[in-house]
């Protein structure tokens, strides 16, 4: 077997700095490379019903591209996900004015976020032996306009399964809204395939979010029995886009059961189908909420790694995180994180040939 952890140099940043990437491959052929700007997942390789690797997730083959690009494909985002409601924070009586990246709100950890950085990479030993990655990042105060020093941990993992595991770990020095999440674009068909109107999507959710014009999150829960973005059955994407709002997916409140109330604990998110290739991706996740995102904003300018321009929904996101604006409409779900407080999130994206 190929080795199952190995790196090499991606490119190098306008002022200098290197910046690497990583292959993590299993043993039972799921293989992922990361680098180290932005956390970025640039490749990621599942099998089909025959064996077949193809690489399913939207992104560059060049550092010059992810420099230049607004999608956030394969990134870490944070320090929030998400829209944060007039780009404000109310902590502790006090008013924090956060960066106004998208009008009127704020997005996905502002200009320069988690996404925007330089992680330090280190591999792990796991005990199976499954290749695994820890990429480490600090969050100065005053960042994005943001309080507090955060330091955050998160680790990639391939398993035996051809399970992708996303870990993480942050601290603070105080107290501060976090609430993050990985946004690679799923394509079951094949990155270069076109869009995923073929596909067949499952959400295990009975309630979404409804959000304004500008997908501004409205802090309260809503029904989707009756709606267009009810997923609870196993639907063709084709033609359920139309008929979301924007075409661009909604914020889901996850469903626990009763015997799986504890937020540490996994619990299911999401199933995408390619009944072609048969690959499946299943979601799980300790998040309470997840956001899908439908790539409506592509328009064919972004042209990907195997010179194919990415339209719209050329690709699907399964954003696991808390509520975006959890810092004010805390009865949705508080995302502060506390001086002295550890937060560990798990998010599986788990690929197998079922259908």
């Amino acid at each position: 077997m190929r080795d199952s952890l190995k790196s090499r140099k991606f490119g190098t940043l306008p002022h200098g700095q290197s910046v690497e990437a990583w292959t993590l491959r299993g043993s039972a052929g799921l293989e992922i490379e990361a680098i180290t700007y932005g956390g970025v997942v640039t490749r990621l390789l599942a099998p089909d019903r025959e064996g077949g690797l193809t690489d399913v997730v939207l992104g560059f083959s060049a550092l010059e591209d992810y420099l230049s690009g607004n999608a956030y494909f394969g990134a870490i985002i944070g320090r929030v996900a998400g829209r944060i409601a007039d780009a404000k924070v109310l902590l502790d009586g006090k008013t924090y004015n956060l960066l106004r990246n998208d009008p009127p709100n704020h997005l996905h950890g502002g200009l320069r976020g988690f996404d925007k950085k330089v992680w330090k990479a280190s591999p792990v030993k796991k005990l199976d032996g499954a290749p695994s990655l820890r990429l480490s990042a600090c969050s100065l105060d005053g960042d994005e306009g943001y309080p507090g020093t955060v330091q955050v941990d998160v680790t990639y993992t391939i398993t035996n399964q051809n399970v992708f595991l996303i870990e993480t770990s942050a601290v603070a020095d105080h107290s501060t809204p976090l609430s993050l999440t990985h946004h690679s674009y799923f394509n079951l068909a094949g990155e270069a395939a076109g869009t995923v109107e073929e596909h067949d999507l499952q959400v295990h959710a009975d309630e979404f979010v409804p959000v304004n014009a500008y997908l501004t999150p409205l802090g309260k829960l809503k029904s989707v029995t009756g709606e267009s973005n009810d997923f609870r059955v196993s639907r063709r994407l084709g033609p359920a886009i139309p008929g979301l709002f924007q075409r661009h997916g909604d914020i889901y409140r996850l469903l626990r059961s009763p015997v799986n109330r504890q937020m540490s604990r996994l619990a299911p998110a999401a199933r995408l189908i390619h009944p072609q290739s048969g690959r499946v991706l299943e979601v799980s996740t300790t998040e309470a909420y997840m956001q899908i995102y439908t790539a409506s904003a592509l328009d064919g300018s972004l042209i990907g790694k195997s010179g194919v321009p990415y339209c719209a929904h050329a690709g699907i996101c399964f954003e696991c995180q808390g509520y975006p604006d959890g810092a004010n409409v805390l009865q949705m779900g508080d995302i502060f994180l506390r001086p002295g407080e550890r937060r560990s999130q798990s998010t599986v994206y788990a690929f197998s040939t079922g259908a």
